[in-house]
């Protein structure tokens, strides 16, 4: 079976390409996807747009031109992997959450422990819960090779 993965939330840390490798060891066939993770080049997406009048008017530009990817992403998917990281508050991670639980698109979340109680919504219509991008992998490799 082959599946596409969109790889949804936290940008400061290296567990997409940690999920990535798990999947190619483990022989999975997998296309993974995700939002552009470049911080900077998120935030200026809508700048040839044109100047806006504040920071709140770019942001809301940039956002409405990074959700044409991440939308189209998500739903040309087969399941979404959500992390949230415990330094940011990853608002835009949740809002996948939810976008995917009105498709009907299958998700997990990765998070540690310590911020169960806030993602207990999130968690609560997620698939599965994972702690460690293994248990992510160890996911994957079940449902595609169960």
């Amino acid at each position: 079976m082959s599946f596409t993965v969109y790889l949804s939330g936290e940008i400061h840390t290296d567990w997409r390409e940690e999920i990535k490798r798990g999947a190619e060891a483990a022989g999975l066939d997998i296309t993974f996807t995700a939002p552009v993770t470049d911080h900077a080049a998120s935030d200026a997406a809508g700048d040839h747009l044109g100047e806006t009048e504040s920071g709140f008017w770019r942001d809301h530009q940039s956002a409405k031109v990074n959700a044409i990817r991440t939308r189209t992403l998500i739903e040309k998917s087969d399941l979404v992997v959500i992390r949230f990281g415990d330094q940011y508050k990853q608002w835009n991670a949740a809002f996948d959450a939810g976008y995917c639980a009105a498709l009907g698109t299958p998700y997990v979340t990765l998070h540690a422990e310590g911020i169960v109680h806030p993602l207990k919504e999130v968690d609560a219509g997620a698939q599965a819960w994972c702690r460690t991008t293994d248990q992510v992998v160890e996911t994957l490799r079940y449902v595609l090779k169960a």
